[in-house]
């Protein structure tokens, strides 16, 4: 049976890997650009696809350009809510139910304070598009599935002066301190806010994460925001394996406590690995995934964005989402940044699709992983009353019976 794209478009999905900042739509980009006097290479269009946001980059520096752009056009609550409002607008239009938005809080704010209304900002955009949704009809008799969001807050790996306010001012007060630990007072001073924000205004704050450059800048020296976040209940997440190899994954999940990794897409790659103490590289490889397998802990994997930052894959049929697959590893399909990357959660599961040849029965397995390894925002049992109306809406429109579990 061949899956068709308007069957991936009805199928309920989810996107738990999405950056804010790196899915605005590209017209509202150019008017608050033009509205708050940010200087963009272009003010069309196609303009800002041929010279930002292109379909193939060179490197990772590359792709990263476009986030000084839309970053500096959400610096105040108004742009914040409208862009996150309109990505789950965006998100709800293509059958997306449940969606975990990311971003850093610390990108946007002046000081701590300042997350609060950072924070609000987002949520209320995100609340604004969950009220409508779920007010049309065929949510409310149950034809489809109510819209659910969390949001998942960023730490930086890494930062330097200019990269925002927040991070200039801590810069200035701890100027002869070491870079390890200024990292680590900003991640430990975020997961502090978070918590507080989730628990005295019921911010729907689902997830922490360190996002930024790999290399050299290793999970361990976040480990107290992470302690942090998993004393206080927060689901813990960790960009790793992505420019980095398998040691990057491993230190997720054993410094940092991981229950999900962003990416992963170096999990494999045994040649990467540079600690001269793993003398059997390929079986510290295969140990590490049957741990992710047998955990169940959730991958986030971009496909798009992947093919588009790391140049040693050059087709989806050469990326290790096959091997992740033959693993039996849960897998979500996400798209990173749906304007960066061009992409939506539909387009990313017809390419997965068409270049791994997927039977309705993997694909079954992508698309439930998703709702799984989500950090829900409700209770369990309302988690798995909601993976199962995934499941039936799912079936129905194979029109096929759910495979032996």
């Amino acid at each position: 049976m061949r899956i068709t794209r308007q069957q991936l478009y009805q199928i309920p999905k989810s996107d738990l890997h999405v950056h804010l900042d790196g899915s605005l739509r590209i017209e509202t980009l150019i008017e608050l650009a033009q509205q708050q006097m940010v200087g963009l290479p272009s003010y069309s269009e196609e303009g800002l696809r041929e010279l930002v946001f292109k379909s193939q980059y060179a490197n990772l520096p590359e792709y990263l350009r476009g986030f000084a752009y839309t970053c500096a056009v959400m610096q105040d609550r108004e742009s914040l809510e409208r862009i996150a409002f309109e990505l789950a607008e965006d998100c709800i239009a293509e059958n997306v139910r449940y969606l975990e938005v990311r971003f850093a809080p610390q990108l946007h704010a002046a000081n701590s304070k300042d997350m609060g209304w950072v924070l609000s900002a987002v949520s209320r955009g995100l609340e604004r598009a969950a009220r409508t949704a779920n007010s049309a009809p065929a949510v409310v008799d149950g034809t489809e599935l109510p819209f659910e969001y969390g949001i998942i807050c960023c730490a930086m790996r890494t930062f330097g002066p200019g990269m925002a306010k927040y991070y200039d001012r801590l810069l200035e007060a701890l100027p002869s301190t070491p870079s390890k630990s200024v990292v680590s007072y900003a991640s430990y001073e975020l997961a502090r806010v978070i918590t507080r924000l989730r628990d005295e205004e019921g911010l729907p704050i689902v997830g922490f994460d360190i996002a930024g450059a790999e290399a050299g800048h290793p999970a361990k020296y976040h480990r107290d925001a992470y302690l942090h976040c998993r004393r206080n209940f927060v689901g813990v997440t960790v960009h790793a394996g992505e420019a980095y190899g398998p040691e990057s994954i491993y230190d997720a999940i054993f410094e940092c406590g991981a229950t999900r990794i962003g990416h992963g897409t170096n999990l494999f790659a045994a040649d990467m690995i540079q600690d001269a103490d793993i003398t059997d590289r390929p079986l510290f490889c295969e140990r590490l995934s049957e741990y992710i397998a047998r955990t169940r802990m959730t991958l986030e994997v971009c496909p798009t964005s992947n093919l588009q930052t790391l140049p040693k894959i050059r087709s989806l049929a050469e990326h290790p989402l096959r091997e992740m697959i033959a693993h039996r590893l849960s897998v979500a399909i996400c798209t990173d940044n749906r304007l960066v990357s061009n992409t939506t959660v539909t387009d990313e599961l017809f390419k997965v699709v068409e270049a791994l040849k997927l039977d309705v029965s993997t694909l079954r397995q992508l698309v439930v992983a998703g709702f799984k390894g989500a950090f829900f925002p409700q209770d369990y049992r309302r988690k798995r009353h909601y993976v199962r109306q995934v499941l039936a809406h799912f079936d129905r429109t194979f029109a096929t019976e759910p495979p032996e579990r």
